[in-house]
């Protein structure tokens, strides 16, 4: 499903135009992203919930010169599902 296919569900689903429904998704997704960036977990429920995930730097390989080389550690965003979602999927 694209954006713009899930902006049409909103619309429909809330009766508002597709426009406003895009405002609403934007402004949805820079909230989470914003949070995010604060490290704050974000979670909504029946749905799941947003956090960040730390990596530790770890060595790794070049696949095309088999050559070893360090991967530095890294911040990344991490979904988890509630109960209720993982029951309708």
């Amino acid at each position: 499903m694209t954006k713009a296919e899930i902006i049409g569900k909103m619309a429909a689903g809330a009766k508002i135009s597709k426009a406003a429904a895009g405002k609403a998704l934007d402004a949805f997704i820079d909230g989470v992203k914003a949070s995010l960036k604060k490290e704050e977990r974000v979670t909504l429920v029946g749905f799941g919930s947003f956090s960040i995930s730390k990596r530790k730097a770890r060595k790794g390989r070049n696949p095309k010169t088999g050559k070893e080389i360090k991967i530095a550690a890294r911040k990344v965003p991490k979904f988890t599902p509630g109960k209720a979602f993982k029951d309708a999927v």
